[in-house]
């Protein structure tokens, strides 16, 4: 197998970053802020451009921008893994070229939205990827999102054709395919699920790209931290504050909705996002900050 389908490093508490605005337009200084917090937090891999970073409303130019500054910021102190899917697959295929010209460590493709391709298509549009680059391919199994789920039988059959192709993001929930697809096969599983990071783990998953880990890095990570040391106690502690945390103010709205809602009531970022996301009214509000005040979250600091 090739440095590039290599798997050894795709593993820990992975951030699916969100995008900070301020008065219509990124909100530069905050982002690299927030990429030092990450970092700071202990997060092992930095995930911009993807559903929680609010992707299908940036520009190109943005896009290339906020990779640029990541990466930048990182400097080396964590890998960055760039969502660069997209429903067209020469597309997806300009931007993970494009990603992978740019140094990102790996890319995360999620599976085609709105057209709903069969088995055979998404097989054909991942093998285009992941012929097109030598960079780590990681899916992205999310069918609420996406109105189609890949297959069991997709997932091995990509595994085994491209040694590139070296991890699974799976939101699908489903924790008997889980099981299913591990004893299939050697790919790497990432938990899509904040709340289903323990349970995914105990069933041999390697981390998880997490939207709660924009708020609560340190918890992600020790959560991750204890179930790779086999710590059952420790990590059933930190799983049951994950899973509050992550379906109390999950509730409110779709993704990035109520996390971003909740760094904002926190004082990390701008109560900020584009249309047609619009922020969440009164009463969401405030039950989301009845959750962080339950957690004791309510100022954290950011430089």
């Amino acid at each position: 197998m090739s440095a590039a389908g290599s798997r050894t490093n795709l593993r820990g508490a992975m951030t699916a970053l969100i995008t900070p605005f301020r008065n219509g337009e990124v909100d530069w200084p905050r982002l690299e802020a927030l990429v030092d917090r990450q970092i700071e937090g202990g997060t092992d891999w930095l995930v911009p451009l993807g559903t929680t970073g609010e992707t299908p409303t940036l520009t190109e130019n943005e896009r290339d921008k906020i990779l640029e500054s990541v990466i930048a910021r990182a400097a080396g102190r964590c890998p960055v893994m760039m969502g660069t899917g997209s429903n067209s697959t020469a597309t997806t295929v300009e931007h993970t070229k494009r990603a992978a010209t740019m140094g990102v460590d790996a890319a995360l493709v999620v599976a085609p939205y709105y057209n709903r391709p069969t088995q055979e298509g998404l097989y054909r549009h991942f093998a285009a990827v992941a012929s097109a680059v030598d960079l780590p391919i990681v899916l992205y199994n999310v069918p609420a999102r996406t109105g189609v789920t890949i297959s069991n039988d997709t997932i091995v059959r990509l595994r085994e054709g491209f040694t590139n192709i070296v991890a699974i993001k799976d939101a699908t929930g489903n924790l008997d395919a889980m099981t299913d697809l591990s004893a299939r096969c050697d790919i790497a599983v990432l938990s899509g699920d904040d709340s289903l990071t323990w349970p995914f783990m105990a069933l041999g998953a390697v981390g998880v790209v997490s939207v709660l880990a924009n708020l609560y890095p340190g918890l992600m990570k020790s959560l991750v931290s204890a179930g790779y040391e086999g710590n059952m106690a420790a990590a059933l502690q930190y799983h049951r504050k994950v899973y509050d945390l992550a379906t109390g103010i999950g509730r409110y709205g779709p993704n990035p909705l109520p996390i971003k809602t909740a760094m904002a009531v926190a004082g990390l970022i701008a109560e900020e996002f584009r249309l047609p996301l619009c922020p969440l009214d009164g009463e969401a509000r405030e039950g989301i900050a009845r959750v962080l005040r339950r957690h004791e979250i309510m100022e954290m600091s950011i430089a």
